[in-house]
């Protein structure tokens, strides 16, 4: 498959160990529509103790030959962002079996799409991470990772995408005998969510379910083979339509 965009958002820091703070931010694809301009995301921990959570973010900003970078968005030490996403607050804490939020505020230029990686990482606080206890709490939750044999924690990154405020979706579909190719010749990112690649003959001989993002101005296709056929959830912002092609 050539110009393919399919990021894999989520990523283990740290191993997990067996007691302590255990966090889950759910999805990991998350997308700010054209007509807003705040998100809330939260997260969960179904651990034994509290998880303080640090969230950072980070623009990712592609070069003309398809490579990319992560720039910090500097909002984490109360300067307000004026052209990137912020997170608010970007200290957490959240309590065992509990849930907490921050809400994600875009500023700035959106002609185009943008897109973010928000890294939600559990630390055991200190004074410089400006969460908001003691210094004698935090002793004490330092007390008990030692006392529960907490050696680890564990982070999440997810993507988010910011729509252009003017979004534009128009999908061109190429379908020949052998081969199909879809384009995304709108101005915002398109989904092929849970694509599967199955035997018309042979039962549960299929190919691990895949999750697709298509960019403005790239292409999906697929070398149609003989005897298989393909199965996918076309997302256009909140539109959404069943594909099924025969090989």
């Amino acid at each position: 498959m050539k110009h393919l965009l399919a990021w894999v958002g989520l990523s283990m820091f740290c191993s997990v160990a067996v007691a302590g703070p255990q966090i889950s931010v759910g999805v990991v694809y998350d997308y700010l529509q054209g007509d807003k301009s705040t998100y809330m995301k939260r997260v969960f921990n179904g651990g034994t103790t509290t998880a303080f959570v640090k969230v950072s973010v980070l623009e990712i900003i592609y070069n003309d030959d398809g490579s990319y970078q992560e720039v910090p968005v500097e909002n984490q030490a109360g300067v307000i962002a004026r052209d990137g996403l912020m997170a608010s607050p970007a200290r957490l804490i959240v309590p065992a079996n509990g849930v907490q939020g921050t809400r994600l505020l875009f500023m700035g230029d959106r002609s185009k799409e943008r897109y973010f990686r928000l890294r939600f990482v559990p630390v055991v606080p200190e004074a410089e991470d400006e969460f908001a206890v003691s210094a004698e709490e935090r002793e004490e939750y330092k007390q008990e990772r030692m006392a529960a044999g907490v050696k680890v924690l564990a982070g999440y990154g997810t993507v988010f995408f910011v729509r252009p405020k003017d979004t534009r979706f128009e999908t061109v579909i190429d379908n020949t005998g052998s081969r199909y190719s879809l384009r995304n010749n709108g101005n915002s990112v398109v989904v092929i969510d849970e694509f599967k690649d199955c035997s018309v003959q042979k039962t549960n001989d299929c190919e691990p379910t895949l999750k697709h993002h298509v960019m403005a101005g790239k292409t999906f296709s697929i070398d149609k083979q003989p005897g298989r056929e393909y199965r996918f959830t076309l997302i256009e912002g909140d539109q959404q339509k069943e594909i099924e092609i025969k090989g």
